[in-house]
């Protein structure tokens, strides 16, 4: 088992993904420029002047290199990785930004890896903002008033939405299970072999907000390159091929794609 890194998951409560979502492209361009420990306002005057998110003005800019900063520079050898290989697949990027947020901010956390995963074995397996900001008043028992719960409801929605967990629209929004790519989940499973998280991995909320599980979960973690998978009853076994999530990245398919 490789030790633990002092990467950790985020676990004091906090607003900000009402400021940015998962802004999947705008990471991308992230990934593309920064490097672990270059954060801060020259990065910042940079990407303005480079325009590297586009005719966005400085102080947008600012919000969006601190909440990247947050997802990304926490944990050093996944924006290495990234910084190096940038995927393709849509639904890999996607994947990643959802867990990286995940990671980042609890509320987000608790609201893919329980709320939703809970409401979808519903028969009618839908969300609304309403439905949203009632959990969040009960989790915070009562921390905010009714018109941040709507504000904060409304982000948390938008961000699932984005990472095709529901559907987007108002009103009542139909309950979805992204495809996850072989890729994408062999970079989740060994980042979270470094980071300090709480719970088992097969029953982390990474893995059940985008519906993987049981047997489906069994299935795909057979197939996957860089490990070897074996269930003896209850005892699960992961045989790891490479080292950490960089050597993975060196030797793995991320840098077939760099």
């Amino acid at each position: 088992m490789t030790e633990r890194t002092g990467m950790t998951e985020v676990r004091e409560i906090h607003t900000r993904l009402g400021r940015v979502s998962l802004a999947v492209d705008d990471a991308r361009v992230y990934w593309l420029h920064a490097r672990p420990g270059t954060a801060g306002p020259e990065l910042a005057e940079q990407a303005f002047a480079e325009r590297w998110f586009g005719s966005r003005r400085l102080p947008r800019i600012l919000v969006l290199l601190r909440t990247f900063a947050e997802r990304f520079d926490a944990y050093p050898p996944a924006l290495e990785l990234l910084h190096r290989w940038r995927p393709d697949d849509p639904a890999t990027r996607r994947a990643l930004c959802h867990w990286h947020t995940q990671l980042s901010d609890p509320l987000y956390r608790r609201f893919t890896g329980e709320l939703l995963p809970e409401r979808r074995v519903r028969r009618a397996a839908d969300v609304s903002r309403d439905v949203v900001a009632r959990w969040l008043d009960r989790l915070t028992a009562g921390r905010w008033a009714p018109s941040t719960n709507l504000r904060l409801a409304d982000g948390l929605l938008a961000a699932a939405t984005e990472a095709g967990l529901c559907a987007p629209g108002c009103g009542r929004r139909p309950l979805r299970t992204p495809r996850v790519t072989d890729e994408a989940l062999t970079y989740l499973l060994y980042l979270l072999r470094e980071v300090d998280r709480e719970g088992g991995l097969l029953e982390s909320p990474y893995l059940v907000s985008v519906g993987l599980g049981g047997t489906l979960l069994e299935q795909q973690l057979r197939r996957l390159e860089a490990l070897d998978y074996r269930r003896h009853g209850d005892l699960h076994d992961f045989g790891w091929r490479y080292e950490n999530l960089l050597a993975w990245g060196a030797g793995g398919r991320a840098q077939e794609a760099a």
